[in-house]
């Protein structure tokens, strides 16, 4: 049996609570942006009432790191690096070259985590959260230093890293936006 129909084959080995963290609820199985879904998922998540709470947020953060690094690793070493089209087309124009640590698409918990980071300390308003949504997509798609290199790091560490990296040039970014709008339209803040 080829490797690839093994890793296949294999997918069914992944455990329930594993596969539910490491997915982002299952929407890690939409066949394609499942990393765009991830995120979603982390955004309707932040919407809860109270999340906003930055001693509540950074506990969910930290709480998701831990889970993510073991469910991600997890699923990694069971499926392998097994990409989307979309993710084969964004990794291949933005990250070229050989990618040494499995990072599945199915797994999304670290596009999760990194977008509780992008909204952390910015204030729950309509604007910021789309803004913190496209900042965070775009920072980890291009992935930029030390983001890429951190993504080489083995056994879930890695899949986990990059995403903090992008969340935090995300929140960097969506803090600025958000003292221009204070400063300039702060009617935009009261949606």
């Amino acid at each position: 049996m080829p490797a690839s129909d093994q890793k296949e084959t294999n997918s069914n080995a992944i455990p329930f609570f594993t596969r539910l963290i490491a997915t982002g609820f299952y929407s890690g199985y939409i066949p394609w942006a499942s990393g765009t879904f991830g995120t979603l998922v982390g955004i309707l998540l932040y919407l809860l009432p109270g999340t906003e709470n930055p001693v509540v947020l950074f506990t969910m953060i930290v709480v998701g790191f831990v889970a993510g690094v073991r469910t991600a690793g997890r699923v990694a070493d069971i499926v392998g690096h097994k990409l989307t089209r979309s993710a084969e087309l964004a990794k291949a124009t933005f990250q070229p070259g050989k990618h040494e640590a499995a990072d599945p698409s199915i797994v999304v918990i670290d596009e999760i985590v990194g977008v509780w980071i992008t909204l952390l300390f910015v204030p729950k308003a309509t604007v910021l959260v789309v803004i913190a949504f496209f900042a965070f997509r775009a920072f980890d798609i291009v992935k930029p230093p030390p983001a890429q290199q951190l993504e080489r790091i083995p056994n879930g560490w890695g899949i986990m890293l990059d995403d903090i990296v992008a969340g935090v040039y995300a929140n960097i970014a969506t803090q600025i936006c958000f003292w221009l709008i204070r400063s300039y339209v702060p009617s935009l803040l009261s949606f």
